[in-house]
């Protein structure tokens, strides 16, 4: 984008100036007001601030190319799948990747009690932290050992780099622990080797083989019940083939078998590539992995490009079998790939994810608490909105999708805007997913009305009521919550006794029935009689007679709203004035009879 020329702005401005005003009186010429031109001329002398901006802070994308290596060969077949069909092993590390990346890292307390937490969702393997890096984590470790904190199905994971002093002070942590996995790693990649080690790929593989062997002669001197884990580390900025070179080398000196396997974790350390290429790179990895049958393949996406949870999922159809994730996508820069979008999507297909977010409250809150973070409210799956509907549109579908899946008693959830039911999620379906505003239909407000209070609007009278609702929450520019949605029901409809009231009726039973009325209209109290072809038509016949207006009765519903002998009853009716609007009412009472006359009473107050 060209720059802006700054005294062609100011030139323009100066013309549009002169443009306003009468050279002879200084009276407005084009503008009707000073207020008009000054907001013009803002405009413009404002453009001179932008092209400033835009000179100094113009983006260069010559900066940069494809930092990524694509595999030697490419197989595709993990393509010809289409969804994933079973769980992987879930590998938390929600203490250490997102702990370290926390601008206030966890006291020991709070790390506690999100350990607690994870432990009640349901991960296997933790990963507790750096020992060899931190005090409060080594004491976390430390804590959690000694008091016998960690279940007999549970792996705790301790990351070392590939240093002697630091990979010994790791084993040292670790003793006592039931069960570990001693996690080390370099980093392999070319920008690493070149402008962090200044080694060759050589002497990288040394590095990875050296920290190997000292691992595994700790293990044997070292009292404990030890797994492995090998990660060269920024595997998406190395070659494959040459990624693949260091963990075979790995891979020969810890020799792992079947009872006893050994996790290779290819981490997306940062994301360089679309999915589809770490697809292939994991494809490429897992088909040439020396002692395959004896190898977990791990992924640890992280989430730069924000495709970390594709990254996973495509991983997962190319032959990995475990993933390392965080709760809410935490962790360094953009976070961790999101361990509940992974574990919701497959359940969203039927698989069973073996991790439980059916408090998904409960995890926001604990971790809002302990991390400072906040869960956004379109976090997928545990967002406040993430279920919500406003538009009318939608609000109308899922309503009906809802009544069609009660009324046909499904099991399978198939509700049109919601992929999952809210409920498994402990979430309220008139809280959380129809959501009214100015921007809801009357499908949605209906809904709500009905669900919460029991009131069953015929169809005609939910649009009305849809208008009168939408203009206040248009007027208030906020969301009106179901109780608001009541009074304005309650306010507007339900036994509007003003200014006309039925004080008594009574009927007598002929060819046609007679009603009796005793009505009071302002101020004055009538005796009223007529006829009808039913005690609400009898009384509605009568009550012409007393007001100026006439009017006929058009719709007219009823039902219970509770069970029992002493149940409510809600009747609803409708009526055509003489200019032909309609008003509409509501009636609640005991007898039926009294409700109906109650809604009638409300529409003729509504005219």
């Amino acid at each position: 984008m060209p720059s802006v020329n700054k005294a062609t702005i100011r030139n323009i401005a100066d013309r549009t100036e002169g443009s306003c005003y009468d050279n002879k009186s200084g009276t407005a010429g084009l503008f009707s007001s000073l207020k008009e031109f000054f907001t013009l001329r803002d405009v413009f002398l404002s453009l001179e601030v932008l092209g400033k901006k835009e000179e100094i802070e113009m983006m260069d994308a010559s900066k940069y190319s494809i930092g990524y290596y694509a595999p030697p060969v490419n197989e595709y077949r993990w393509v010809k799948k289409d969804h994933i069909e079973k769980a992987p092993i879930w590998c938390s590390v929600d203490l250490r990747d997102g702990n370290q990346s926390l601008v206030i890292p966890m006291s020991l307390s709070e790390k506690l009690k999100f350990y607690q937490l994870l432990l009640e969702i349901g991960f296997k393997e933790i990963e507790v932290g750096f020992p060899a890096a931190s005090e409060t984590e080594y004491e976390f470790l430390r804590t959690i050992i000694e008091n016998d904190m960690i279940p007999s199905d549970v792996t705790v994971q301790v990351l070392t780099q590939c240093r002697d002093h630091i990979i010994r002070k790791t084993f040292e942590a670790v003793k006592g622990a039931p069960r570990a996995i001693i996690h080390f790693y370099n980093s392999t990649s070319v920008a690493q080797r070149e402008q962090v080690f200044k080694k060759s790929k050589e002497e990288i593989k040394q590095i990875a083989v050296e920290g190997a062997k000292l691992v595994k002669k700790l293990s044997e001197e070292y009292e404990g019940n030890f797994l492995f884990e090998y990660s060269p580390e920024s595997f998406t900025g190395t070659e494959p083939e040459y990624a693949l070179e260091v963990c075979n080398a790995v891979l020969d000196v810890m020799q792992p078998t079947i009872d006893r396997p050994m996790i290779i974790n290819l981490p997306v350390t940062v994301e360089m590539s679309m999915p589809h290429i770490y697809a292939n790179q994991i494809e490429y990895c897992s088909d040439r992995l020396h002692y395959r049958d004896a190898v977990i393949l791990s992924t640890h996406p992280h989430n730069d490009r924000g495709t970390g949870v594709a990254d996973t999922e495509l991983a997962l159809l190319a032959g990995a079998q475990r993933v390392e994730c965080c709760l809410f996508g935490n962790g360094e820069r953009t976070g961790n790939v999101d361990a509940i979008t992974l574990a919701m999507n497959m359940y969203s297909h039927g698989v069973d994810p073996k991790l439980d977010f059916s408090n998904m409250p409960h995890i926001c809150e604990v971790y809002e608490e302990v991390t400072r973070m906040n869960v956004s409210c379109r976090q997928p799956y545990a967002g406040s909105l993430v279920f919500a509907a406003f538009s009318g549109s939608h609000q109308d579908a899922i309503a009906k999708g809802m009544n069609y899946r009660e009324e046909n008693h499904l099991h399978k959830w198939n509700v049109p805007y919601l992929p999952i039911d809210p409920h498994d999620v402990s979430r309220e379906y008139d809280a959380d997913v129809i959501r009214i505003n100015s921007q809801s239909g009357k499908g949605g407000i209906g809904y709500i009305l009905e669900k919460s209070y029991g009131y069953v609007m015929p169809a005609k009278m939910r649009e009305d009521f849809g208008y009168r609702v939408k203009d206040v929450s248009d007027k208030s520019h906020a969301e009106l919550k179901p109780d608001e949605i009541y009074s304005i029901f309650k306010e507007e409809y339900l036994n509007v006794s003003r200014p006309v009231e039925v004080l008594e009726a009574h009927f007598v039973q002929g060819d046609e029935i007679e009603a009796h009325v005793i009505a009071r209209f302002g101020n004055q109290v009538h005796q009223i009689y007529d006829k009808g072809n039913g005690r609400l038509d009898a009384v509605s016949n009568a009550l012409k007679q007393m007001l100026p207006n006439s009017f006929s009765l058009e719709t007219y519903s009823e039902h219970s709203l509770d069970d029992g002998s002493h149940s409510r009853a809600a009747s609803y009716v409708g009526i055509v004035c003489e200019d032909g609007h309609r008003a509409w009412g509501a009636g609640e009472d005991t007898d039926i009879i009294r409700a109906g006359i109650k809604a009638l009473v409300s529409a003729i107050n509504n005219q």
